[in-house]
C-alpha cells in the first residue's frame, strides 16, 4: 500500500507564486521517479515537471521558464515551486511516484495522489 499527498495548492492571483510539496508513503522499495501532471478544466492531462532518482528534470515548455522541480526522493518528497502563475496553469495537479514495492514480489508500479486544486485568477 502506497499513499501519495499533495499539499500547497490554492487560490492565486496572477503574477504569483505557490509551492507544491508531495510526500509518498507505504511499502516502497525504491523510487526511480516523481513528478506532476496536471489537467485543467476541459483539456487532457499533461505532465509538468518530473525529476529521476539521479537528479535529472524535465519540463513542459510551456512552464520551463517559470517552474522548478525538487525532491529528497530518498525522503520520498518531491515539490513544485510554481512562479509567474498565469490563468493557464489552473488545474488540478496529481503527483505521482514511479516505485518498486516491497510487497507484492517487488513489482513496478505507478502511484498518484489525490489532486490539489491550483487556481489562478484576478
Amino acid at each position: 500500500q502506497v499513499q501519495l499527498v499533495e499539499s500547497g495548492g490554492g487560490l492565486v492571483q496572477p503574477g504569483g507564486s505557490l509551492r507544491l510539496s508531495c510526500a509518498a508513503s507505504g511499502r516502497i522499495r525504491s523510487i526511480n521517479g516523481m513528478g506532476w501532471y496536471r489537467q485543467g478544466p476541459g483539456k487532457t492531462r499533461e505532465l509538468v515537471a518530473a525529476i529521476t532518482s539521479s537528479a535529472r528534470t524535465n519540463y513542459a515548455d510551456s512552464v520551463k521558464a517559470r517552474f522548478t522541480i525538487s525532491g529528497d526522493l530518498a525522503k520520498n518528497t518531491v515539490y513544485l515551486q510554481m512562479n509567474s502563475l498565469k490563468p493557464e496553469d489552473t488545474a488540478v495537479y496529481y503527483c505521482y511516484a514511479d516505485l518498486r514495492l516491497i510487497t507484492g514480489g517487488g513489482r513496478l508500479s505507478t502511484s498518484w495522489g489525490q489532486g490539489t486544486q491550483v487556481t489562478v485568477s484576478s
